[in-house]
């Protein structure tokens, strides 16, 4: 079931290809793909650590 929506799946995809982008150009060290993560969550719509802390920004109805 997804629980990351709109702005939030946005914001995950842009940051971590931002990350991605910035370490394959040589702008960041290894540390940078990190970014995979939110770029992950962000593109299958789900968070495993949202329902640890009870969120949802996903708007569908449950």
């Amino acid at each position: 079931m997804a629980n990351v929506g709109g702005i939030d799946k946005t914001l995950r995809i842009v940051a971590g290809a931002g990350l991605v982008g910035a370490t394959v150009a040589g702008l960041l060290p290894v540390w940078g793909y990190i970014g995979i993560v939110p770029l992950a969550t962000g593109l299958i719509g789900w968070c495993p650590i949202y329902p640890l802390l009870g969120l949802n920004t996903c708007p569908t109805k449950k």
